[in-house]
């Protein structure tokens, strides 16, 4: 299984991987990326099954990152992991594509549980 975790923060990414490792998806390959826009690029170089991406990042956004995908074609499962979790957050990424929203601070639990089903 290949995956993409795009957020501007060094240390998230590390927490992000550690926290999918621990939710039982440790023989994962990850590319980190610091921002949607070589996000876009990582997703097009190595074709993942699922991409977990920040929403607040510098040069193109998590949203930004998953419209930019979606007007490509590409529909590759998308899961933000972000500090904000409202209610209109939440809608504006079920618009755009994307199959969950995990909110920080997050557990192994809240990963397998939301990952579940889009990676079977």
């Amino acid at each position: 299984m290949k995956v993409v975790v795009a957020d501007d923060s060094r240390a998230m990414r590390m927490i992000v991987v550690r926290t999918l490792r621990q939710a039982g998806f440790d023989g994962a390959d990850i590319t980190e990326c610091e921002d949607g826009a070589v996000g876009l690029t990582k997703v097009n170089e190595v074709g993942p099954d699922l991409v977990l991406s920040d929403w607040n990042m510098p040069n193109m956004s998590g949203i930004e990152f998953l419209q930019a995908l979606r007007a490509q074609g590409n529909n590759v499962a998308f899961g933000f992991v972000t500090s904000e979790g409202s209610e209109a957050m939440r809608q504006q990424a079920a618009d755009a594509g994307a199959l969950f929203l995990i909110a920080k601070p997050f557990t192994a639990d809240m990963f397998a549980e939301a990952l579940k089903p889009v990676l079977g």
